[in-house]
């Protein structure tokens, strides 16, 4: 039971990591209109570029690992013949 309620929280496809970075960015960009109001001028234009360069690079890798992933599990399932 505990092994099927883990798979709820790993992402298999591309359309899953979609809007799990959407969900990210949505975050982001609340956080970020939170500095912008907490902080004016350039400290909070920063920190806002920070929220969403971090999106940025998050969604970046959840995309290259989903890639590695399935190239590993092909290269698993395919023997080498010689």
């Amino acid at each position: 039971m505990p092994r099927k309620i883990a798979r709820l929280f790993v992402i298999k496809t591309r359309w899953e990591a979609y809007l799990i970075i959407y969900a990210l960015a949505l975050g982001a960009t609340s956080r970020g209109a939170h500095y912008l109001e907490v902080y004016p001028g350039y400290g909070g234009d920063l920190l806002f570029l920070a929220c969403t360069g971090a999106v940025f690079m998050a969604g970046a890798k959840i995309l290259d690992c989903l890639k590695y992933e399935k190239d590993a599990r092909l290269a698993a399932e395919v023997p080498i013949k010689n």
